[in-house]
């Protein structure tokens, strides 16, 4: 059985999925692409084998030869293409967020009836680093989990976005990789920030979150969008007996006029190649083979955005600590 796919939103994340579904996934091939920008839809469909460009999301969605969708769309779109998708009968991989907010996302649970159909893109479950760093901690070689901290910088952040949507579109990653990391949902918050950078334009940027875990564990997460140097991602956790980190992911080290150096990616695609593949990977599988999937769920993107919620809320009073629901 080939799994026939269908992408709307085809921008630098969903070519990135298009083009690995068409060359690096088996089981899939790529019927149909949508987008606002036409031009764009068109030119990633030429890219593809046998791709043909739907007139928009919902056409899309219920062509008869579209068994599944990616939805990497903007996050405005998230909640009705789901919906659109679930009336359809059909698996729906959405990229984060599975909606701006958590009243959103609750409406697209109580609309689910067969709960298999949509998995939510918190890809970092399948980088292979994140991986290891969860088998160590679950191993107990550090001991008791006591504090971890995690950092998340980019070249530039996209346009016209706001404090919040850097939590709800940024840090929405670290909302759901830190409770699967260590296996304790995060139960209450607080936003922080200082200084501003010069680049931040209509954001503060960056903005450090206090996150405390079910099982007593502090995290520091800092969202950094415009920190100029490159695409960095860090995680650290640290035990009673030990301490595990992730390391920087560079193949190349140069030696040249009397210093060592490393280069950074100038965007995730690098980064997380693997990670994103791998997970389109398994969701492919599973529709094969009938089976619920490794990827989030749609309670898994519910947790995150209550999450996301609450640290809006500490954001808008003062930085106040604010108790997930």
């Amino acid at each position: 059985m080939t799994v026939r796919v269908g992408i709307i939103g085809v921008g630098v994340m969903g070519a990135d999925h298009a083009s690995s579904l068409d060359r690096r996934v088996s089981g899939a091939t790529v019927t149909a692409v949508a987008d606002v920008d036409a031009a764009r839809a068109s030119a990633v469909a030429s890219t593809l084998r046998g791709a043909t460009v739907a007139a928009d999301g919902p056409a899309l969605i219920e062509r008869d030869d579209v068994d599944a969708v990616v939805i990497a769309s903007h996050d405005s779109t998230h909640a009705e293409l789901v919906h659109l998708a679930l009336a359809a009968g059909k698996p729906v991989l959405c990229e984060k967020p599975l909606a701006p907010t958590a009243a959103e996302c609750r409406e697209i649970i109580a609309a689910q009836g067969d709960r298999t159909l949509i998995t939510v893109g918190f890809m970092r479950r399948f980088d292979p680093a994140y991986v290891e760093l969860k088998r160590v901690v679950s191993s107990g070689e550090l001991g008791d989990p006591l504090v971890a901290h995690c950092v998340s910088r980019t070249v530039e952040a996209y346009p016209g976005g706001t404090s919040a949507s850097t939590i709800t579109n940024s840090a929405i990653h670290e909302l759901d990789i830190v409770p699967w990391l260590l296996s304790s949902p995060i139960t209450e918050v607080s936003w922080h920030a200082g200084r501003t950078s010069a680049h931040s334009g209509t954001r503060q940027d960056p903005q450090i979150m206090l996150l405390r875990t079910e099982s007593d564990v502090l995290v520091t997460v800092e969202i950094f969008l415009n920190a100029r140097y490159g695409y960095d991602t860090r995680c650290e956790v640290v035990g009673d007996v030990g301490a595990s980190a992730l390391v920087l992911p560079t193949h190349v080290v140069t030696d040249s006029d009397r210093r060592r150096s490393v280069a950074y990616p100038a965007d995730w695609v690098p980064r997380y190649a693997d990670a994103y593949r791998l997970q389109l990977q398994e969701w492919v599988d599973s529709l094969e083979a009938g089976r619920v999937s490794e990827l989030a769920d749609a309670d898994a993107g519910l947790r995150a955005g209550l999450v996301a919620d609450a640290l809006v809320a500490s954001m808008n009073d003062g930085g106040r600590t604010v108790v997930v629901e």
